[in-house]
């Protein structure tokens, strides 16, 4: 059956557009909008209320006319068309390719929304992702199966640290199948270049998906990019067993444009003039990710937003805080003084870590170290912020030790390059090589063997190299 063509368009207000007289139309329906000049554009069911329908035109109303503009509602829902042949390509908000290659020859088209997992089918996150970087892989892993996002700030280098997590991830358990889904949302032209070109230049596009809405793409397209991201992630884990991380950047962008169809739907606003459903519909982005009982892939996801104000308790990461498993935090002065990546380690959390790190995972001692790291840094602070006080004098041997701990912690534990892919081992022997600046009887959070195993030899070493040569 055919669909009606409708010219009953009633009213526009911006980017929305309202029908009336409509009949059999539903929630989220897909609309081809004819212009009298022949062109055509795309709208999706926002509202139907008894015979109008409200519409949502992705490129915007200017140059519609009510009079003499039609409309047919095409009786299904936004679908993305997937195949293996998505790895290496790069494409727009809608799903349309803009790397200049050929569209993508489907095996299926799958509904972008996804369909609800049965909580009962989810099977444990478990297996530790290396991303090469020391501050998340040595003191809050990532986990596979898991979402983790990384709460940012306005001027901080997310979005290179988001290049590098995407060039140097991978499962180090032995799967080979590992993909990376990358989507950008309201960024700028320049920004989307950076990680185009990033990805080319270091061969990573070829494992990689790329979704680009950039800031002056329509706001109802930055609604659909990451829910396209993740139809391809849920295709590539759960039907071709790979895992998948999916990066998306930046979901503050994608909840400001929340806020302002919100605002032209004239909806009642809920906190700083979000809409009330923002948590939910947080939700049904974050709960695609995990892994399925009986199914191979998985996929986990690393969200990346930037606090207005630095503030932690606006809504969008103290929503995102309540839904995802943890957070890496980015602290701004950590960035003043030049560390990249200025991961605040403290503040930052993964509840899942205990999952993917230990013996036949990591290394068996990767826990108690992460605890006498954590110990042996706070403590540090502590040690530093009394000199400032009292000066150095009024610290103890043992104090100095841990503010001098608490300096290198930062400057060579924290700091490394953009380009500077450190495996799991080379992160753990930092981590002890730095333990032997404190007291062995301050190390109270790790077990005998393993400080035997570990330190002893890094402290005999040192002194070895301090020693004297004695010339015959």
């Amino acid at each position: 059956m055919l669909p009606k063509e409708y010219r009953t368009i009633c009213d526009l207000s911006g980017p929305l557009m309202l029908v009336e007289k409509v009949e059999d139309v539903s929630y989220d329906e897909l609309a081809e909008i004819r212009l009298a000049t022949g062109e055509k554009r795309t709208g999706r069911v926002l509202e139907i209320t008894e015979d109008r329908a409200l519409v949502q035109v992705y490129e915007g109303s200017t140059g519609i006319d009510v009079n003499t503009t039609q409309i047919r509602f095409l009786g299904d829902v936004l679908k993305l068309p997937v195949s293996d042949n998505m790895l290496g390509r790069v494409f727009n908000g809608r799903g349309d390719p803009i790397d200049g290659g050929d569209p993508i020859i489907p095996v299926k088209y799958l509904d972008v929304n996804g369909n609800p997992i049965n909580p009962f089918s989810r099977d444990f996150p478990s297996e530790f992702i290396q991303t090469g970087i020391s501050a998340i892989d040595g003191m809050n892993p990532l986990v596979r199966g898991q979402k983790l996002p990384i709460f940012s700030g306005s001027g901080m280098p997310h979005s290179q640290m988001a290049a590098q997590i995407a060039r140097q991830a991978n499962v180090i358990s032995g799967h080979a199948n590992f993909a990376v889904v990358f989507a950008a949302m309201g960024i700028t032209f320049e920004e989307a270049s950076f990680f185009m070109e990033d990805f080319r230049k270091t061969g990573a596009v070829e494992r990689t998906v790329m979704y680009v809405n950039l800031a002056d793409d329509p706001a109802i397209e930055r609604i659909s990019t990451p829910r396209l991201a993740l139809t391809a992630a849920e295709y590539l884990a759960f039907e071709k067993g790979m895992h998948v991380l999916v990066i998306l950047t930046d979901l503050t962008n994608y909840c400001e444009a929340l806020r302002e169809i919100s605002a032209a739907r004239k909806e009642v606003p809920g906190r700083r003039g979000y809409p009330g459903y923002l948590y939910t519909d947080l939700a049904t982005m974050y709960e695609r990710a995990g892994r399925l009982k009986g199914r191979e892939g998985s996929i986990t996801q690393l969200p990346i937003l930037t606090m207005p104000e630095d503030d932690k308790t606006h809504p969008i990461p103290d929503l995102t805080g309540y839904i995802t498993e943890g957070q890496i935090i980015l602290a701004r002065g950590l960035h003043r003084k030049g560390i990249y990546p200025p991961v605040d380690v403290m503040p930052s959390l993964s509840r899942l870590k205990d999952k993917g790190i230990g013996k036949d995972k990591t290394r068996e001692d990767h826990a108690d170290l992460t605890n006498q790291l954590f110990a042996a840094y706070s403590r540090g602070k502590e040690a530093k912020e009394l000199a400032v006080i009292l000066g150095d004098s009024a610290l103890s041997e043992e104090d100095k030790a841990f503010a001098k701990f608490a300096e290198r912690f930062e400057n060579e534990y924290i700091r490394q390059g953009e380009y500077e892919n450190r495996t799991i081992e080379e992160t753990l022997q930092l981590g002890w090589s730095l333990l032997t600046i404190v007291p062995t009887k301050e190390l109270k959070r790790v077990k005998d063997e393993y400080i035997e195993k570990y330190l002893k030899p890094l402290i005999e070493s040192k002194e070895d190299a301090n020693q004297p040569v004695v010339k015959v």
